[in-house]
């Protein structure tokens, strides 16, 4: 009969079987290293109090994928870590083959399932290491549900980091916990076994991520504010108002939040109404603006990819600012003009574009190859997302400010916690200057109970936000 140490020995090599390459490389661990004890999900619904336009379609509703996650550090800690994000598929899965319905389903069955591989991992390390092994069963796990579910295309890679981010959060989430340590300040050589070279190349070998992030979260950060392409910017546009207590045109949304962002939605296929909704916008803006005393503020633009080439792009600049030189003049930014499908249209590039404002890559960034062939196609700029994963955001975040890359972090509607995690993202990344949040405009009822709790996070009146609350154990809050 072996003995307690056999045991040990035999259960500490089948769990490298499950690990990939990169982890079973980790023969000398850490005491902070943590092994994953349980790992559940469920999800809630809410929706909008009004649609959001995004790609030609109107969304009206929102299912939220909640995960917790138990861990157990190496020296006995354990805590449990949190983690949410709206399963997006309106925007991870767009598709002529497979209907939003279907798609929502898979991508919600993919979230639980790769949950359910979390719970019987039996690896141990840092999350980055953990994570990167959970990811590489993402494909099958893909191909596993779509095949359940009959569907005649198969999963995007981006619908899959979506559904996944929840987790992802958690197992970070849970490690600060653990450490009663705010995660980021876990990414260094004291915690991570592995500098971000094995991630992304021997560009990055003996850098870490702590090089890349803020030890204290920024104290302050301007909300970025959504002018989607369905919302009334005056009175005159309002058929029926909600009356619902919020403000509902582009004046009201100024004066009770204190505005000095504004992102705007864009069709990308019609240039007259996408330069004349700049044109009104910044008319509308100037005169609130001027009545409460304020002169700076600025704009980003997003086409969704609606816009058929580049020469869309030029061609609304040179429009806007003819038309309106101030709102030429505050444009920050534009966000993924063109097809996410960067290798299937190379002749998209956007160095012409780029020489004028800044233009990010967004739906087509799913790993370090998008971001690399992004740049080669003149792409100026990355914008994040926490619903593409914690690690994933990370790593990207290191190589655009490598690459000397513009950087935004953008939203996904996230509401409660889900914003947090996106806000604490943007609070801890040197060169990102605001944070887009537009659950309060939407979806405000999914805020309910976080704005008691963090009041300077969703409460807004000068534009601002309290970002300094994001200092607290795990990702801060």
């Amino acid at each position: 009969m072996p003995n307690r140490l056999q045991h040990i020995i035999i259960a500490a090599f089948l769990s490298t079987l499950h690990m990939s390459p990169i982890h079973r490389e980790l023969i000398v661990s850490k005491s902070t290293d943590i092994r994953i004890l349980k790992a559940t999900s469920h999800t809630e619904h809410f929706d909008y109090r009004t649609p959001i336009k995004f790609g030609g379609r109107a969304v009206t509703d929102a299912v939220l994928l909640h995960v917790t996650v138990e861990v157990e550090t190496k020296d006995g800690r354990r805590a449990e870590g949190f983690g949410s994000m709206p399963v997006g598929n309106v925007w991870g899965w767009p598709s002529q083959k497979v209907d939003m319905d279907s798609s929502l389903k898979v991508m919600i069955e993919f979230g639980h399932q790769i949950t359910r591989r979390a719970d019987e991992y039996a690896g141990v390390g840092h999350p980055l290491e953990i994570t990167h092994d959970l990811g590489e069963d993402y494909a099958t796990v893909a191909t596993e549900v779509v095949e359940q579910a009959g569907l005649a295309e198969g999963m995007p890679r981006l619908a899959q980091l979506v559904s996944a981010s929840p987790l992802e959060a958690a197992i970070h989430d849970a490690y600060g916990r653990a450490l009663k340590e705010n995660s980021y300040n876990l990414l260094g050589p004291d915690f991570a076994n592995r500098d971000i070279g094995a991630y992304l190349g021997k560009e990055f070998g003996s850098e870490f991520l702590d090089q890349y992030t803020l030890r204290t979260p920024k104290t302050s950060m301007p909300i970025y504010h959504l002018i989607g392409a369905l919302d009334p910017l005056t009175e005159s546009d309002i058929a029926n108002r909600i009356n619902d207590g919020y403000p509902e045109t582009l004046p009201e949304w100024i004066n009770a939040d204190g505005l000095t962002h504004m992102k705007i939605k864009l069709n990308g296929d019609d240039l007259q109404w996408d330069v004349n909704r700049v044109v009104s916008i910044e008319r509308i803006a100037a005169e609130t603006q001027a009545a409460r005393g304020c002169d700076q503020w600025c704009y980003s633009a997003d086409f969704n990819e609606k816009c058929a080439n580049v020469q869309y792009i030029l061609d609304f600049l040179a429009k806007v600012k003819e038309q309106a030189p101030a709102a030429f003049d505050r444009l920050q930014y534009i966000e993924q003009p063109t097809s996410r499908d960067l290798k299937a249209n190379p002749e998209n590039c956007m160095h012409e574009a780029a020489k004028i404002k800044p233009v990010v890559i967004d739906e087509a960034l799913v790993d370090f190859e998008s971001l690399l062939l992004s740049r080669e196609q003149g792409y100026s700029g990355v914008a994040l997302k926490a619903c593409k994963g914690h690690s994933e955001a990370l790593l990207m975040g290191a190589a655009a400010q490598k690459f000397n890359m513009f950087l935004c972090v953008q939203d996904l509607t996230c509401p409660g916690y889900s914003f947090l995690h996106s806000a604490s993202l943007s609070a801890r990344i040197p060169t990102v200057a605001a944070i887009e949040g537009n659950a309060r405009q939407y979806m405000p009822a999914a805020n309910k109970g976080w704005d008691e709790r963090f009041p300077g996070m969703f409460n807004i009146t000068d534009g601002m936000l309290d970002t300094s609350l994001l200092n607290g154990p795990g990702l801060g809050f």
